[in-house]
């Protein structure tokens, strides 16, 4: 089916508005460690349901220590470091700026994968580079004393924002990478012993990209709160309905189908289009937080949009 991978990804970018609305409710509710615990809980929990259903075994089929090594290290990144980052910048900046400055993202992503991958940097790419950072910069910049410049948002939020960004472009890099390790791997299905439909490699990569995160932040929830928070959460029911919720359509559905997309096209067009999620999160934002949408904002977060989509001529 032509433009695939494009539609996945449309369709990636209205699943992490519901991610954002709820990680965000959630981590205010939970903590940032314990929503995340409970999120790759349930994860691998679905995964194996999935994986039984289709294949017969509740395990990943077909995969190779390259492939495997690949999708620990895109876990690492992506889940771990990305998504602390990004839970943390929702309690201290809330969820729409924190999708703004995920636009970032195909920055990373395209830097990335010019470095791993081989793929060019064209001009149109720095053009566009330039674009996004100036559609943030209207959102999150203004007048202070004496007509100054200054940062409307936490600092602490925006370079949790900014951590968030670089890590999710990163991730989705390596995991393509893993994925085109785990192709490989299955290209003989007679000499594996093994048959497993193409559509489900991005969610037997996602496994274990999840397994990376849930000892990452098993191991930071222990040394910093300890598994009391944990213990609490599972008798809340709201919370856990959240953190179900958080789950189906982020690292389930969501980063399954996000995987998926860049299994049919170029790394940096999937990360673009899952990038409108500025855009679409303004009026949600405003029904749920009752957060003021000012013209500033709703420019601001077309023109990172608009800097995201020139990759496309890139």
């Amino acid at each position: 089916m032509a433009y695939l991978g494009e539609l996945i990804s449309i369709g990636v970018a209205f699943s992490w508005t519901a991610t954002a609305l709820l990680s965000e409710f959630g981590s205010k509710r939970l903590g940032n460690l314990t929503l995340n615990v409970l999120r790759m809980l349930l994860t691998l929990l679905f995964s194996l349901v999935l994986f039984g259903i289709v294949t017969g075994s509740i395990l990943p089929p077909g995969t190779s220590t390259e492939a495997i090594g690949w999708m620990l290290l895109s876990g690492l990144v992506g889940y771990v470091i990305g998504d602390f980052c990004l839970f943390q910048c929702y309690i201290i900046i809330g969820s729409r700026y924190g999708q703004l400055f995920m636009t970032l993202a195909p920055l990373s992503a395209a830097l990335m994968a010019w470095v791993t991958l081989g793929q060019q940097m064209t001009a149109m790419n720095i053009v566009a580079m330039m674009v996004t950072l100036f559609g943030i910069s209207i959102s999150v910049l203004g007048r202070g004393e004496h007509h100054k410049v200054s940062l409307k948002l936490p600092l602490n939020g925006v370079l949790f924002a900014i951590g968030a960004a670089i890590c999710q472009g990163v991730g989705l890099v390596l995991s393509k990478i893993g994925m085109n390790h785990y192709e490989l791997g299955i290209a003989n299905p007679l000499q594996q012993g093994e048959v497993m439909p193409e559509w489900l490699i991005p969610f037997s990569a996602n496994f274990y990209r999840c397994v990376a995160g849930i000892i990452g932040f098993t191991i930071l929830l222990y040394y910093r709160d300890g598994m009391t928070p944990l213990r609490e959460a599972i008798h809340d029911k709201k919370g856990l309905t959240v953190a179900t919720a958080t789950t189906i359509f982020g690292p389930f559905v969501g980063v399954g189908f996000s995987l998926m997309a860049v299994q049919y096209t170029a790394a940096g067009i999937a990360s673009t289009l899952m990038a409108m999620t500025p855009i679409i999160i303004l009026l949600p934002s405003y029904w749920i937080f009752h957060e003021k949408i000012t013209w500033k904002a709703v420019v601001g977060a077309v023109i990172s949009v608009v800097g995201v989509s020139l990759f496309f001529l890139g």
